[in-house]
């Protein structure tokens, strides 16, 4: 019989946030994949998890795959896990979840921890139901350039992973390309110095830049006053940035303190 494999979500900080379906998955697999064995070991053995462990980080990811994969048609059950939160979100995994399909092997989820959104519920952003995730920004300058082109007029929030060492770079950059805009820096996610700082691209100040970062763009304000547009007007603006419909009549109706049908009924137009 073919083993299974799961994908654990593991802490992001805090070693408590781990959920107790993960523990007991963790306890009963056969082998555990890790991005590094070295970060995960303090975590499993707090836990008295000690099982055998195989190394699954991005540069190998073909490799470590392959022997994932032999070892489910073998019949062994594995748990994939990063070095903090879940595996294939900005992390190494989807290589190895795409060949499993492949392979008509099972695969499933065990959630947990979440830096993105964790970050994005402490932000108090209240404009947007939504975000646009983009996990690390790209290395080289020109995939950079094409990455914030491409999503520089979406309308919702745009959220970062940011290392301590380029953080500062690359927020002068966003700035270069994205204008003046407000954002939320949140650091250290559950730890004991985790920070949450609302401040602009243009006055971003950080002393220390220790630690791991989320980083919330929020949208372009636009100069254009809604009493300068037609109601379709007002509603195509903010389709063409990026909201569904539902979302453009809902803020329209607000701004413009109309009721939702009546601005429902122009939409019908559109």
């Amino acid at each position: 019989m073919e083993g299974t494999l799961y994908l654990v979500a593991t802490p992001i900080g805090n070693l408590e946030d781990i959920t107790l379906r993960a523990l007991r998955v963790l306890k009963d697999v056969d082998i555990i994949a890790c991005e590094d064995t070295r970060h995960s070991m303090p975590m499993l053995a707090h836990y008295e998890i000690k099982k055998p462990l195989v190394s699954y980080y991005k540069q190998k990811e073909q490799e470590g795959s392959e022997y994932i994969i032999n070892e489910l048609k073998n019949g062994k059950n594995i748990a994939l896990i990063t070095d903090a939160g879940m595996c294939c979100i900005s992390d190494p995994g989807s290589v190895v979840v795409k060949k499993a399909y492949e392979n008509n092997l099972k695969v499933t989820v065990v959630p947990g921890a979440s830096a993105v959104v964790s970050a994005f519920a402490l932000s108090g952003i209240t404009e947007t139901t939504g975000f646009c995730f983009l996990g690390f920004m790209p290395e080289q300058n020109k995939a950079r350039i094409e990455l914030v082109e491409k999503y520089k007029n979406v309308g919702v929030p745009l959220i970062f992973y940011m290392s301590p060492h380029n953080i500062l770079k690359e927020c002068k950059f966003l700035l270069d390309k994205l204008g003046d805009r407000d954002i939320v820096v949140v650091k250290e996610i559950t730890k004991i110095y985790e920070t949450v700082v609302l401040t602009k691209l243009s006055e971003l100040n950080l002393d220390n830049t220790k630690g791991e970062y989320v980083l919330i763009v929020k949208p372009k304000v636009e100069d254009t006053k809604f009493e300068d547009l037609s109601i379709k007007e007002h509603l195509e603006k903010y389709i063409e940035l990026g909201m569904d419909k539902k979302e453009a009549i809902k803020k329209v109706a607000k701004e413009r303190n109309l009721s939702k049908n009546d601005v429902y009924q122009v939409a019908l137009e559109l």
